[in-house]
């Protein structure tokens, strides 16, 4: 099995860490000498083994971060009525 080779271009920040110093991260990488691509996933300290995460275009990104804004916005409100729905929108 071929070696991934990867190069983050960007490190934008930490989203969760474990006693174990395992950090979920948002960065920009570049797999396999491809255009570099945001990327959320579980790394060990000093970066020398990866978990499983996903890669994200801008578009992807973007589409992304709207529907966080909106599911967010709708467990805000779900939590003080008290009701969440099975499909989430309504």
């Amino acid at each position: 099995m071929e070696s991934i080779k990867f190069d983050i271009i960007k490190h934008f920040g930490v989203i969760s860490s474990e006693k174990s110093g395992w950090q979920k991260e948002l960065n920009l990488v570049s797999w396999n000498g491809r255009a570099a691509k945001l990327d959320v996933r579980d790394w060990a300290p000093g970066h020398e083994k990866m978990g499983k995460g996903v890669t994200l275009t801008e578009g992807e990104a973007a589409a992304l971060a709207e529907l966080l804004v909106f599911a967010l916005a709708k467990l805000e409100g779900s939590q003080q009525s008290g009701e969440v729905s099975a499909s989430g929108r309504e």
